[in-house]
């Protein structure tokens, strides 16, 4: 419901305020805009701002990249069944087509297999499968 879906959005508005509170060195006071960026879409559809591609901190729209591949595979969420490591990169290159990810970003996620690391230590064996960039959405538009 339109209810549901405010609560929910509203724990960026919440980690915003939180972080904002904190006594952060001047070298990191950014942090609270990074974190509140990472629900952003280039598309300008995202939420807390609504805000567009290059408005969007490099850092929240890597975040943003780190968190979608983390939730498709997390094994702890009670509300979705983890997806093997080429659905999950497939669901995100539709996401790149669809305007909400950095594409330039996710061909480096892609072409360095930054998500190797991740999937050795956290996905389970049956989750770790092929990966063939070219296949794909997304990959070859970046």
């Amino acid at each position: 419901t339109d209810a549901e879906r405010e609560m929910i959005q509203n724990h960026i508005v919440a980690t915003i305020n939180m972080l904002e509170s904190l006594p952060f060195p001047k070298h990191l006071r950014n942090i609270p805009q990074i974190a509140g960026a990472h629900h952003e879409r280039l598309d300008g559809k995202g939420y807390p701002n609504g805000l567009l591609s290059e408005e969007i901190p490099l850092q929240g729209r890597m975040l943003a990249l780190a968190d979608i591949f983390e939730a498709l595979t997390a094994s702890d969420r009670p509300y979705r069944t983890p997806v093997p490591l080429s659905k999950a990169l497939t669901i995100m290159g539709y996401m790149i087509k669809e305007g909400h990810l950095d594409p330039e970003l996710f061909r480096l996620f892609i072409d360095r297999q930054l998500y190797s690391g991740y999937a050795e230590k956290y996905l389970t064996p049956e989750q770790i499968d092929a990966v063939d960039p070219e296949s794909i959405p997304g990959y070859s538009d970046a």
